[in-house]
C-alpha cells in the first residue's frame, strides 16, 4: 500500500511542492506527511478547514456552492483544492470532505463518507468514499485514500 513517504518521494523527485486542505481527516494528513524527515523539501503545510465559514475564508470556497451542494460533496473538495494549490502556490495537493462520526449522517450522506480531491497542476481527480468503524478509523481510511489519490493524480504527469 501506498504511504506518505512513497508521496514524499514522488513529490521530491519530481520536484512539486505539496499542500493540503483537511476537514473531516482534522490534520491527520499534515500530521502523517511532517513525520517524514525532511518533508521540507516538498510540503508547504495545510489548511484544516473544518467549519463551512473557514472552507470559504480559507479556500476560496463559495458559500453558494456549500448551500446548495453541501460541505460533503464532490464539487466542495475540488474548490478545497483548487483553492489550497492556489492559495499556497503548490503543484500537487489534496483536500478531504466528509462525516468522520459517530453523529452528522444521514440517509444520503451516512457516517464514514467522504469525498477526496487531489490535484497537480490543474488536473484534478475527485473519489467518492464510504469508510467504516469508528471516527478514528475513518480518519486514517482517510488520509490513507488521500495518499493513493495523490500518487494517481502524480501519474498524470
Amino acid at each position: 500500500m501506498a504511504t506518505e513517504k512513497t508521496v514524499a518521494e514522488r513529490c521530491r523527485a519530481l520536484s512539486l511542492r505539496l499542500a493540503v486542505a483537511e476537514s473531516c481527516s482534522g490534520g491527520l494528513i499534515a500530521h502523517r506527511l511532517t513525520n517524514i524527515p525532511g518533508i521540507s523539501e516538498c510540503f508547504l503545510g495545510g489548511v484544516v478547514s473544518y467549519a463551512n465559514s473557514a472552507k470559504t475564508a480559507l479556500l476560496g470556497v463559495p458559500a453558494e456552492m456549500i448551500a446548495a451542494k453541501g460541505a460533503v460533496s464532490e464539487e466542495v473538495a475540488r474548490a478545497m483544492v483548487t483553492g489550497v494549490c492556489s492559495r499556497l502556490s503548490a503543484d500537487v495537493g489534496v483536500a478531504v470532505t466528509g462525516i468522520a462520526g459517530p453523529g452528522g449522517g444521514t440517509v444520503e450522506k451516512p457516517v464514514g463518507t467522504v469525498w477526496i480531491a487531489a490535484a497537480c497542476r490543474g488536473n484534478v481527480l475527485a473519489q467518492k468514499h464510504f469508510f467504516t468503524g469508528d471516527r478514528d478509523a475513518i480518519k486514517a481510511q482517510t488520509a490513507d485514500a488521500a495518499f493513493l489519490l495523490i500518487l494517481k493524480v502524480l501519474e498524470s504527469l
